[in-house]
C-alpha cells in the first residue's frame, strides 16, 4: 500500500509539476528571470503577465518540493471528481485573482507605510492554489478523518492558514507568502461557493451550511462570524443573489444565495467520499497482488 500511495497521479498534474520544477530551475540558472516571472508590484504595470507566471515560479527548493508534492497528491483527489477542464480552470482563476489581490495589497501597504520593500519584493509561488485545493478537499470530503493528523478534512484549510499566520510572527519575509495563502484560501472558497458550474444540473456553487464562510471557524465563533459574512455577501453578491433567488428560489438562513442546489452539494460530497474509498480499495488490492507475486517468486526460487 505504501508504494501505491505514490502512484496514480494524473497526467495533468504531472505536467503542471514539470512546469513548477522547470520554473524553479529557470530562476536558479538565470536569476534575472525572476524580475520577469515573479510578481514585483512596481513592475506589474508593464509586466502584467507576472500576474499569471508568479504562481508557477518557486524561488526556493523547499517551495518547489512542497508545491510539487501538494499538487500531485491533492490533484489526485480533486481532478477525478471535478474533471480535468474544471480542475485547470480552478487553478487558473484562483492563481490569477490571488495575484491581483496580492498586487493591490502590496500597493496599499506601500501608500500606508511608504516602505519601498512592498513595491520591489518579488512574490511568487504555488501556495495560493494549494490553499484553494485544501478548500476543495473540505468541500468534497469534509467528514473524512485523516489518520495521520487525527482530524477531519474540513479543518485542513483553517489549520493551514492558522499555521501560516503563526509562522509569520517569526519570519521577516512573511509578506512574500502570507497574503498569497490568505487570498488563495478565500478565493478558492468564493469560486467553489458561488462560481463553479455543475454541467449535470446547470447550477452554480455550493450553498450548504457545511460550506458556509463561518464553517472555517470553531463553533463558538460562528454567531459572530455569520452576521459579518452576511454583510459582505450582500455587498459582493447581493444583486446576483436576488436574481438567482427569483429564478430558482433557493435561500439559506433567510438570506439569498446564488443559484445552487443543496442536494447536488450533498451528492458531490458523497461522490468525493466514495471516490476516496474506491481509490484506497484499489491501492489495497494492488498491494495485495504485489505481495502474492513476491511470495510466488520466493517459492519459485526455493
Amino acid at each position: 500500500m505504501s508504494m501505491n500511495m505514490y502512484t496514480g497521479f494524473t497526467r495533468l498534474c504531472k505536467g503542471l509539476a514539470v512546469v513548477l520544477v522547470g520554473g524553479h530551475i529557470v530562476v536558479q540558472i538565470l536569476p534575472s528571470a525572476l524580475s520577469y516571472l515573479a510578481l514585483i508590484p512596481a513592475k506589474t504595470i508593464p509586466f502584467a503577465w507576472n500576474l499569471i507566471t508568479a504562481g508557477y515560479t518557486e524561488q526556493t527548493v523547499y517551495g518547489a518540493i512542497i508545491s510539487t508534492i501538494g499538487l500531485l497528491f491533492l490533484g489526485k483527489l480533486l481532478e477525478p471528481i471535478w474533471g480535468s477542464r474544471e480542475f485547470l480552470k480552478f487553478i487558473f482563476i484562483v492563481n490569477f485573482l490571488t495575484s491581483v489581490f496580492v498586487f493591490i495589497t502590496a500597493i496599499s501597504l506601500y501608500y500606508v507605510t511608504r516602505l519601498e520593500i512592498y513595491l520591489y519584493m518579488p512574490i511568487s509561488g504555488f501556495q495560493g492554489v494549494l490553499s484553494g485545493f485544501l478548500v476543495g478537499v473540505k468541500q468534497i470530503m469534509p467528514d473524512q478523518e485523516l489518520s495521520i493528523l487525527k482530524l477531519k478534512a474540513k479543518w485542513l484549510p483553517s489549520l493551514a492558514l492558522l499555521f501560516s499566520i503563526a509562522i509569520s510572527f517569526f519570519t521577516a519575509d512573511s509578506v512574500s507568502y502570507l497574503p498569497t495563502i490568505v487570498f488563495g484560501t478565500y478565493l478558492g472558497w468564493i469560486y467553489l461557493r458561488y462560481w463553479q458550474k455543475k454541467p449535470e444540473t446547470k447550477l452554480k456553487g455550493d450553498p450548504s451550511d457545511e460550506f458556509s464562510f463561518s464553517s472555517f471557524f470553531p463553533e463558538f465563533l460562528r454567531p459572530v462570524i455569520d452576521p459579518i459574512a452576511t454583510i459582505f455577501e450582500r455587498m459582493l453578491c447581493g444583486r446576483r443573489s436576488e436574481t438567482s433567488n427569483e429564478e430558482r428560489g433557493y435561500t439559506l438562513g433567510g438570506s439569498t444565495l446564488p443559484g445552487s442546489d443543496p442536494i447536488e452539494a450533498s451528492r458531490r460530497r458523497e461522490r468525493g467520499a466514495r471516490a476516496l474509498e474506491e481509490r484506497l480499495a484499489a491501492e489495497l488490492l494492488a498491494a495485495g497482488k504485489k505481495g502474492e507475486e513476491s511470495e510466488r517468486d520466493v517459492d519459485d526460487n526455493v
